[in-house]
């Protein structure tokens, strides 16, 4: 059988007439007389493998235990909860692939609604009423879009990004009804492996013929990459002037003028985009981090209450959104109101550890505000004590919050154990020395205490350290003793576990079975080196290539990865 690289276009399209009746479908609306209209007219168009749901916990089922080829939701879910909030939470917790044709439907003509549902980029929406004509229609395109770029949506699945990248290239060589989507792809996988040149080069290619943002924003995300931040800055400006709903130019934007240190610019821009498309919890969750560290706490206050009322009952949420929350309440004065959210974690993650844990640490702090010190302390031991269990376990999928941490130093040293609150305190710098929202949370519970000098000496002291480590593992690759590299970044990525060194061991684990044949001991470690850092940040061009290289070696050793 031909693989879709090698299928004409036309002939492509002509087979999706015939394969239509074949897809399976899941219809999500929490009126069963709409799922069975649109069952109907469905069935109308010849398909009959169709699923309905009314609910988003109902979703979440039948994602996990079959594969859709077309998910038709309604934009108005049940308990409040919307159709963007869902693609949300597939996306992010990789519940369907990228072949997954999301459709939204919906009778809400307002704008800000409308533009919700298109920054989260489903394949199409429509609006209500409609004929079965015209959803067949959206649906033909929808899917003949989703089987041309199957080779590439394959390959990304998986994390094969060099293989996606190849799969690019392919299609570029033919006859292309959708060349500038394919070159799009190619320029935000180049970037994603860190390769800013070559996607800078497609992305000019592009401007040269047709001044599209996607092509602007791509330049800028290549210049960034390459330090060229005024530059950036000035692209990312002018899309949103000229593209005023082009939401994720604002992010950018507001990254970049944080990365140059304007943190009230960045704040600026982001509530900005946060009063276009309010329901974006990802974002209302960076405005209330920078607003922190603005000392604007009204604005923090307000962010991560619509992040915790957004996420309330979704997959998505997090300690920290409650952290969080608690943590402004407290530092404007509020221990009633930082009392009520922390009940509301106790209450919504009893039996979950990472739960209790942020409970404990924000209990002692919220103690402490409501002056009693001993039972303050009871909470800070019983945090402690869940502190060292979590690190003993060491989910390589659920990482411990490092801003709780933070909390729990702070409450260390509020009840008068220093010792406690710098060796937390150092780890996490360590493990976060580029994280610029961790170290500056640090610094303020240094600040706080009146040691700002012991707060500069542990991050210059924790910044020696990393680099002492990591140039003795490099040094050691360069010399050519590989067994001795590996073993000094492994004793790196153990005792500092960020981003940078759970990477560098995995790779230099991936060189020296490359060289001398495949161990599953050392494969093994490194898998869960990988897993760690993906963790932390999938989207890191450093955990990408770290993955390409361990799909490599292990391709060459003929080990087949599930």
């Amino acid at each position: 059988m031909a693989a879709l690289d090698d299928i004409p276009a036309d002939e492509l399209s002509q087979r999706l007439q015939k394969e239509l009746p074949r897809k399976r479908v899941l219809i999500v609306d929490r009126h069963p007389a709409a799922r069975d209209s649109l069952r109907l007219m469905l069935s109308a168009l010849g398909i009959t493998a169709v699923t309905g749901a009314g609910t988003s916990a109902e979703v979440l089922r039948q994602v996990r235990a079959g594969v859709y080829d077309i998910i038709l939701s309604d934009y108005l879910l049940d308990d409040g909860r919307d159709g963007q909030q869902l693609l949300e939470e597939l996306r992010q917790q990789r519940l369907i692939p990228l072949a997954t044709v999301f459709m939204v439907i919906t009778g809400e003509r307002g704008y800000h609604n409308v533009v919700s549902v298109a920054e989260l980029a489903p394949d199409d929406y429509v609006i209500k009423p409609f004929t079965a004509e015209q959803l067949q229609a959206r649906l033909l395109r929808a899917v003949f879009k989703k089987n041309f770029f199957a080779p590439v949506y394959q390959r990304l699945d998986a994390g094969a990004y060099i293989g996606a990248l190849n799969a690019c290239d392919r299609l570029l060589a033919t006859t292309s009804p959708f060349e500038l989507d394919v070159l799009r792809l190619k320029g935000e996988i180049l970037n994603a492996l860190g390769r800013h040149e070559e996607a800078e080069t497609i992305y000019r290619d592009v401007l040269a013929r047709k001044s599209v943002p996607w092509a602007r924003m791509g330049l800028a995300v290549a210049v960034r990459g390459r330090k060229l931040l005024d530059e950036a800055e000035a692209l990312a400006e002018a899309v949103v002037g000229e593209f005023p709903e082009y939401l994720s130019a604002y992010d950018f934007l507001a990254g970049v003028r944080e990365e140059k240190g304007d943190l009230a610019a960045a704040q600026a821009v982001l509530q900005q985009a946060a009063t276009i498309s309010p329901k974006n919890a990802t974002r209302q969750r960076v405005v209330g981090d920078v607003a922190m560290r603005n000392g604007d706490l009204e604005a923090a206050e307000k962010a991560y209450g619509k992040v915790l009322e957004r996420h309330r009952g979704s997959s998505l949420r997090q300690v920290d959104d409650y952290a969080n929350l608690s943590r402004v309440m407290l530092d404007k004065g509020n221990a009633a109101g930082a009392r009520q959210v922390i009940q509301e974690l106790k209450r919504e993650w009893r039996g979950n550890r990472h739960g209790e844990y942020a409970a404990a640490v924000m209990d002692s702090l919220c103690l402490q505000a409501e002056g009693e010190p001993a039972k303050a302390r009871a909470a800070v031991e019983q945090a402690l004590h869940l502190h060292e269990s979590l690190q003993a376990e060491g989910d390589p999928g659920r990482p411990m919050s490092h801003k709780v941490a933070v909390d729990l130093a702070q409450a260390c040293l509020a009840a008068g154990d220093n010792e406690a609150a710098q060796a937390i305190m150092k780890r996490v710098a360590a493990e976060n020395n580029e994280n610029r929202n961790v170290i500056a949370r640090i610094e303020g519970v240094f600040a706080r205490s009146g040691n700002e000098d012991a707060g500069r000496a542990l991050l210059d002291e924790v910044n020696r350290e990393i680099v002492e480590l990591n140039n003795r593992g490099v040094l050691a690759a360069r010399s050519g003793n590989l067994e001795e590299s590996v073993r000094l970044l492994i004793d790196a990525a153990d005792s500092v576990p960020s981003v940078q060194f759970l990477v560098n061991a995995a790779k230099a684990i991936c060189a020296l079975m490359d060289r001398q044949g495949w161990r599953q001991d050392l494969a093994d470690q490194a898998r869960r080196y990988l897993q760690r850092a993906s963790a932390r940040d999938a989207r890191d061009w450093r955990v990408i290539t770290g993955n390409e290289a361990f799909q490599r070696v292990a391709e060459k050793s003929g080990h087949r990865l599930s």
